[in-house]
C-alpha cells in the first residue's frame, strides 16, 4: 500500500476513534433516561432494551449532528422515533408483545435487606404500583410528556423538541395528562 493509502487509512481510523469518543461523551451519560423513556413507551423491559440498542446504533451513526448542549433531548428524540417506528411495524404485522414476568427479574448486586418499617414499605410500594398502573392506562401522548417532565425533569422546550410538537401542545398534554392521572388515582383510592 502506498503512502496515500496509509494516510487515508489513518485518517479514517482517527475519525472513527473521534466519533466513538464523542458518542461516549454525549450518549452514555443519558442511557438511563433513554431506557426509562423506552420502558414507558413500550411497556416492557425486553422491548425497551431493543429500542435503546437500536437508538444507540442510530445515535452512533448520526453523532456528528448532535450539538453538545442538547445531547439528552437529541438522544430521547431518537429513542422516541425508534419506538414509534417499531410500534408501527408491529401494528402492521399484528404482533403481540408478551408482558414481563417476575421470573426474569434479578436483584441488583448491591441489594440489601430493608431496615425500614415493613408497613411503610408496603404502602410506598402500593403507591408506586398504583401510579404505574394509572400511567399505563393513559394515552401514549399524555404518558410520554408526563414521563419526560416528571420523571426525567426535562423542560417544556426539550419535551417539545423530543415529541416534535409546539410548546403549547406539551403544556396542554401535561395538563390533560395530570388531570386524567389524578382521576385514575382517585378511582384507585376508592371511596
Amino acid at each position: 500500500m502506498g503512502q496515500a493509502g496509509q494516510a487515508v487509512d489513518e485518517r479514517t481510523e482517527n475519525d472513527a476513534l473521534a466519533r466513538g469518543e464523542r458518542f461516549r461523551a454525549l450518549v452514555l451519560p443519558h442511557l438511563d433516561a433513554a431506557y426509562n423513556l423506552a420502558r414507558w413507551l413500550s411497556g416492557n423491559a425486553g422491548d425497551a432494551d431493543d429500542v435503546v440498542q437500536d437508538a444507540c446504533m442510530r445515535a452512533l451513526r448520526f453523532v456528528d449532528s448532535c450539538r453538545g448542549d442538547n445531547a439528552r433531548p437529541w438522544l430521547l428524540t431518537i429513542v422516541r422515533h425508534t419506538w414509534y417506528t417499531e410500534w408501527r411495524r408491529r401494528t402492521h404485522a399484528h404482533e403481540v408483545a408478551l408482558p414481563d414476568t417476575l421470573d426474569d427479574a434479578e436483584a441488583p448486586d448491591d441489594w440489601q435487606p430493608a431496615t425500614e418499617d415493613p408497613l411503610a414499605q408496603l404502602l410506598r410500594g402500593e403507591n408506586v404500583r398504583l401510579v404505574n398502573a394509572a400511567l399505563a392506562k393513559l394515552p401514549p401522548e399524555y404518558r410520554e410528556v408526563l414521563v419526560l417532565r416528571e420523571m426525567e425533569d426535562l423542560s417544556y422546550r426539550e419535551i417539545a423538541t423530543i415529541a416534535d410538537v409546539p410548546v403549547g401542545t406539551v403544556m396542554s398534554r401535561l395538563a390533560r395528562g395530570r388531570r386524567r392521572l389524578a382521576a385514575l388515582l382517585g378511582d384507585a383510592a376508592g371511596p
